[in-house]
């Protein structure tokens, strides 16, 4: 019996059991790699040990001598009709055109839940003297770039920022041989008139909004951890989806444009291949564990630039996960 027949005998038995969300073909994985060879794919809401299923709704390893392979998917729903707004969804001052949904965070005092993302998405690219945002400034899901209103998609209030120090590109050149790379001592050198070290901003939900803290695509972040040469990273965008790649430099300094609002410099950043694009700004980028590495804010020619989450919640005074 061939595999799309198999497929075709089996598909209504597979998808009565208890947990799963999808059947088809596809290639097997084994160890977290494919393998050239086919197999009946299942998809689960999330993988489960045996003993807690019950002995019907167990996936068997062989069907018509055809191997399985179980695939833990989540819940699918229609992109167009979301129920709650998460992370990897777009979001943005109600001056700006759209970024991303970065994560649900808490102010570390009053435990409050807010939406981290980049001060340029939630706060306009402030320095905070430039009247581009205040606190209490509304923000969209999704942003104006797509769609986004007042009042309809107000979903939270900008309640605070880091803000952005902007110098002249010459300025910045000149500047470069003597920019150290610790972040804490560049602020204290420098700070608040050369370099930064985080694009980050924080904004309080309205009272009726409706959040999930699901990353879209990747899942519940578990906790913190610093980046490493070569760790693997992944985000969910608003642009460009869910991606993976590798972190390539450590304690970058680097200069970024912000079109004509200037130019910044900033140290102590994490450089990666992780594929992204304009509207992906505000991404937290989690490990394989689905810690929280980094908060993603620049790029371009296939690299991208994120501060380390460490430093944006020291900065912010913000927990990323509370402890239990």
């Amino acid at each position: 019996m061939t595999l799309q027949t198999t497929l075709t005998a089996n598909v209504a038995k597979l998808m009565a059991k208890a947990n799963v969300e999808g059947v088809g073909i596809g290639y097997k994985l084994q160890g977290g790699r494919r393998i050239n060879k086919l197999c009946l794919a299942v998809l689960v809401e999330q993988k489960l040990p045996l003993s807690a299923l019950a002995q019907a709704d167990i996936i068997p390893a062989f069907i018509d001598g055809h191997p399985t392979d179980v695939i833990a998917s989540g819940v699918f729903r229609a992109l167009g009709i979301a129920e709650k707004a998460a992370p990897g969804m777009s979001i943005g001052h109600y001056r700006v055109t759209a970024g991303t949904f970065g994560a649900l965070v808490f102010d570390a005092a009053s435990k409050a839940q807010l939406i981290l993302s980049n001060n340029h998405v939630l706060a306009n690219s402030s320095n905070g003297r430039d009247l581009r945002a205040s606190i209490g400034d509304p923000v969209l899901c999704p942003g104006p770039a797509d769609g986004g209103r007042l009042p309809e998609d107000l979903i939270a209030q900008l309640a605070n920022f880091e803000p952005l120090t902007f110098i002249g590109a010459n300025e910045s050149r000149m500047l470069a041989a003597s920019l150290k790379v610790t972040a804490l001592e560049a602020r204290q050198t420098y700070a608040p008139a050369i370099t930064n070290v985080i694009d980050a901003a924080v904004a309080k939900p309205v009272a009726d909004a409706k959040l999930s803290p699901d990353i879209l695509g990747l899942g519940l972040i578990t906790g913190t951890k610093e980046a490493a040469l070569d760790m693997t990273v992944r985000k969910s965008g608003r642009t460009t989806g869910v991606t993976e790649g590798k972190v390539l430099l450590l304690n970058a300094a680097v200069r970024v444009s912000y079109g004509p609002v200037g130019t910044a410099i900033f140290t102590d950043q994490i450089i990666s291949d992780l594929p992204s694009a304009p509207g992906d700004s505000g991404s937290i980028v989690i490990d394989n564990e689905r810690r929280a590495v980094a908060l993603l804010f620049a790029g371009g020619n296939g690299l991208t630039v994120c501060n380390r989450i460490s430093l944006v919640e020291q900065i912010l005074n913000l927990q990323v996960v509370l402890p239990k």
